[in-house]
């Protein structure tokens, strides 16, 4: 956002200053011979286009993926994308370590189980490797930090 307030800034001193430099260091005879007269005089004055980022708006948030509310859904790849897994909170032992099918890692997931769920880079929720816990009122990653081996669920 700033850079685009600055971008704007620079591109109006820059309108606002390049007719008066021109017109300070021509001489009105030299003027007078560049000056058309097929030539409106809006079109010399007219200020550049915006560049680009200025006229694009901001980029679009990740689509959040689908996963209704008591269950824990993990996506093979980021942004909520291939395969997906879900796990029903009413077939999950609570607290227990759950691990993921051999090379079937996560790297997105949604928490909908109403209860918080800790993510494990580790197969068997081992606290060596990477883990982050996450909310249950609904909460969706679309790209984790690490591939995702195992979670648990927690009591409230």
């Amino acid at each position: 956002m700033r850079t685009t307030v600055l971008t704007t800034a620079a591109l109006a001193a820059l309108c606002l200053l390049t007719p008066a430099s021109t017109a300070s260091s021509a001489s009105p005879a030299s003027t007078a011979s560049k000056a058309s007269p097929a030539t409106p005089a809006s079109t010399a004055s007219a200020s550049p286009a915006p560049p680009p980022a200025v006229r694009s708006g901001p980029a679009a948030p990740p689509r959040l993926g689908g996963c209704a509310p008591g269950e824990l859904c993990l996506w093979v790849k980021p942004d909520f994308a291939g395969a997906r897994q879900v796990h029903e909170l009413s077939g999950i032992d609570i607290e227990s370590c759950v691990p993921l099918p051999t090379g079937a890692g996560a790297q997105s997931l949604a928490n909908r189980t109403g209860r918080p769920v800790t993510a494990y880079q580790s197969a068997e929720c081992a606290e060596t490797g990477e883990f982050d816990t996450y909310p249950g009122g609904g909460t969706w990653v679309p790209q984790s930090p690490y591939r995702v081996r195992a979670f648990k669920v927690w009591e409230n």
